[in-house]
């Protein structure tokens, strides 16, 4: 069982400065939990996660070197994918069984590390895309405008403001083939706040964005903690992941080796290894005896 926090009562950041650093803690206010989740491909465990909590109202990274399931464990959370064993839960909600758009519009969403924009669609079109529960989609009342004509105008207002946020208002009527892969990025995670959501999970918000970009992505994970949102991300930027995580936990051949805080997991033994190998700080030249130097 996992240990109990300090402060049973806070929530966000602030609130993890008392919990223990260690693997399965219990967190004081919980957004989603983990517990025996496993993931087999053939014979092969990518996935075995015994307990993890993260934090309501904070941004938690989720590290570790490649190939150790954080992708595989991004997407059984997400209800991408569905694990052999195990039970996860979304605001104490099980999402065993559930499919994404239902744990979409639970108030849980994720982008993607390849983006999902729709290319034949202008940047407009497809944040309008975004919004859920519109009644232009419905076939019967599609053909009555008047039906829907008041929900798409609040529904463009919206997308609009998130569109001049996230500075892509110039490139309002473009299709989103012209936008840049950083813009891109911008464009997903823009798409993704139309639903209003309580969880944003990100896949690698910062591969193959240009460094000109990068400072403005930060910017925006960070207002989304400041709106009160959770943020879970997988990334292998580590000045990222320093700059702007307020828990990290971190994976190694499918199992989780650490959390904490960024500082200290950085300096963790276990995470070093994880990423070094265990003979990191060795001299692996063959002892050639007698004391010489060649």
């Amino acid at each position: 069982m996992p240990a109990e926090p300090a402060n049973a009562t806070a929530a966000g950041p602030t609130a993890l400065a008392g919990v223990p650093r260690e693997v399965g803690v219990a967190k004081p206010d919980p957004v989603v939990v983990a517990d025996g989740v496993v993931r087999r491909f053939g014979g092969v465990t990518a996935v075995d996660v015994g307990h993890v909590e993260f934090q309501r109202g904070a941004i938690t990274a989720l590290i570790g070197p490649n190939g150790a399931g954080k992708t595989t464990f991004f997407n059984l959370l997400s209800c991408f994918d569905q694990p052999q064993e195990g039970t996860w839960s979304f605001n104490g909600e099980p999402l065993r069984g559930v499919v994404p758009h239902q744990v979409a519009r639970r108030g849980m969403v994720r982008t993607f590390q390849l983006t999902k924009v729709l290319s034949k669609l202008t940047v407009i079109e497809n944040m309008r895309l975004g919004a859920t529960a519109q009644r232009g989609e419905r076939f019967l009342s599609s053909l009555l405008k008047p039906l829907w004509a008041a929900q798409e105008a609040e529904v463009t207002a919206r997308a609009d403001e998130l569109l001049v946020r996230f500075k892509l208002d110039h490139m309002r009527e473009e299709f989103a083939a012209s936008l840049s892969g950083g813009q891109r990025k911008l464009l997903e995670m823009a798409r993704a706040l139309m639903t209003d959501p309580e969880l944003i999970m990100l896949d690698e918000p910062m591969a193959g964005v240009n460094p000109a970009l990068k400072q403005s992505l930060l910017g925006h994970v960070k207002a989304l903690r400041d709106e009160g949102r959770s943020v879970i991300f997988v990334e292998h930027d580590m000045d990222m992941v320093f700059d702007i995580s307020d828990w990290v936990v971190v994976m190694a051949e499918g199992r989780i080796i650490a959390e904490g805080p960024p500082a200290d997991v950085g300096a963790n033994p276990a995470v070093i290894d994880a990423y070094l190998g265990t003979h990191h700080d060795r001299d692996l030249a063959p002892d050639l005896g007698g004391g010489g130097t060649s």
